[in-house]
């Protein structure tokens, strides 16, 4: 870590020195009139041997001197704030700032907040052309922006687009500073977490059918971006990849989203559906546009589970309750076929998904309660290697007798080791096994 942030200082030191030098002589040219053929030739610092997060993006983005000058712009307010105070200097004329100088006052921010409009001062000066240039840049989607690495933030009413804040992502700016990726604290205002696994895809026991259709989701994963860009597709098939997995609970849904997310090296996030479904006319709206402007363009897995509660079917609209209710799922619709990266849904029951949402579907995959020769699988891989189990335990009969899901067998297994360890042993007994499946299936409503 310490490595990281050295090698960063480094090179966003070398970047804020070309960057001062850019401003002083633009600053000097328009106020000065000095070197009236334009700015002296001052080439951005070579990063190309560094190793740091920094000169990473910006060999990634491939970033032209133009584009360095509006990212390490973009930065200083949170690198080394001091360096636009000079851009607070009063025209003597109005008794105010400069209005080409840009810029905003912050709230508790003491210093210089760069706008768009900064950006084209320090690229164009007065000059209209190179201020055209510089807004064709912008227009005709920079990397910077399609990357979503800075934001254009308006300003309420009607004034003109350059007026606009230069907000840099959270993920760049965490990247940058402290050498990791941003990663949102589940709360209201980011309603999901993070979920893992240290499972792999032995353990999920499954129909070959059902695993053949989970690795075309891995193979849009690894490789859709060469597809939609090197193969050309892009304006013909859809940049997002939408799944549905449905089966009864305990099949193996979230787990296989796990391994979908750790084998692609990709954050899964579990949209938390208790704090972002809302009675609030329009905030279940709200929470999940956080949602997904979070998730673009950082490979992100979205997996709501129990996703009936927000893509069930339309109903009839007989209230005014009704009517919202059928423009959130409108809204859904419209989010996800905007969305670039991997939406994952969960459901007990495929009917229970509106059939105009299901229509639009990458894949559908069924999970299946598993067979006899599943469940003795899932048997023998659930218990710990450190337990031993009694000899008149029969595995093989217990499987063919109990028509139950993975998840039930785990929950058996914790029972019956649990009672192994409070008994100062390891023995697991054949009826701490017949105890637990005695629970699970009073849990379900059932009698064995």
């Amino acid at each position: 870590m310490v490595g990281r942030l050295a090698a960063n200082a480094r090179d966003l030191e070398a970047e804020l020195d070309w960057f001062g030098d850019v401003l002083e002589a633009r600053l000097n040219h328009y106020f000065e009139r000095r070197n009236p053929a334009g700015l002296p030739n001052l080439p951005p610092p070579d990063l190309s041997a560094s190793a740091s997060n920094y000169a990473r993006l910006v060999a990634q983005l491939n970033l032209r001197g133009c584009e360095r000058l509006v990212l390490i712009l973009a930065l200083i307010p949170y690198v080394r704030p001091q360096a636009l105070d000079i851009l607070w200097k009063g025209n003597a004329e109005t008794q105010r700032g400069f209005t080409e100088f840009g810029g905003m006052r912050g709230t508790s921010h003491g210093g210089f907040l760069p706008t768009l409009e900064t950006a084209l001062f320090v690229l164009a000066g007065d000059d209209l052309q190179l201020r055209l240039e510089a807004m064709e840049l912008i227009k005709s989607q920079s990397p910077l922006f399609s990357e979503a690495v800075i934001e254009l933030l308006p300003a309420p009413g009607p004034e003109p687009w350059t007026s606009a804040a230069l907000a840099i992502s959270g993920e760049v700016c965490d990247l940058v500073a402290f050498g990791a990726s941003h990663r949102p604290a589940h709360s209201t205002q980011f309603p999901a977490r993070l979920v893992q696994t240290g499972l792999d895809w032995d353990h999920l026991v499954l129909p070959e059918s059902t695993l053949s259709q989970l690795t075309e989701i891995r193979d849009w994963i690894l490789h859709g971006r060469k597809l939609l860009d090197e193969w050309g597709l892009r304006d013909r098939i859809a940049a997002g990849f939408t799944s549905l997995l449905h089966g009864p609970s305990g099949t193996g849904k979230t787990t296989a989203a796990c391994l979908l997310g750790r084998h692609c090296g990709c954050e899964v996030f579990k949209v938390d559906l208790s704090l972002m479904v809302s009675k609030y006319i329009g905030e279940t709206e709200k929470n999940l546009a956080r949602i997904f402007d979070a998730a673009e363009n950082r490979r992100w897995i979205l997996f709501f589970d129990e996703a009936d509660a927000l893509f069930g079917k339309r109903t009839r609209v007989s209230d005014s309750h009704d009517r919202y209710a059928n423009q959130e799922i409108s809204f859904l619709l419209q989010r996800i076929e905007e969305f670039s990266g991997v939406v994952i849904l969960a459901s007990n029951l495929k009917s229970n998904i509106d059939p105009s949402f299901t229509r639009r579907l990458q894949s559908v995959i069924a999970f299946p309660m598993p067979q006899a020769a599943e469940r003795l699988r899932i048997w023998r891989s659930a218990f710990s290697s450190r337990s031993e189990l009694e000899p008149a335990l029969n595995l093989d009969e217990i499987a063919e007798k109990h028509e139950i899901s993975g998840g039930t067998i785990v929950n058996v297994v914790r029972f019956a080791s649990l009672r192994s360890i409070s008994r100062g042993g390891r023995l697991i007994l054949r009826e701490d096994i017949e105890e637990g499946l005695r629970r699970e299936q009073l849990k379900e409503g059932r009698n064995l």
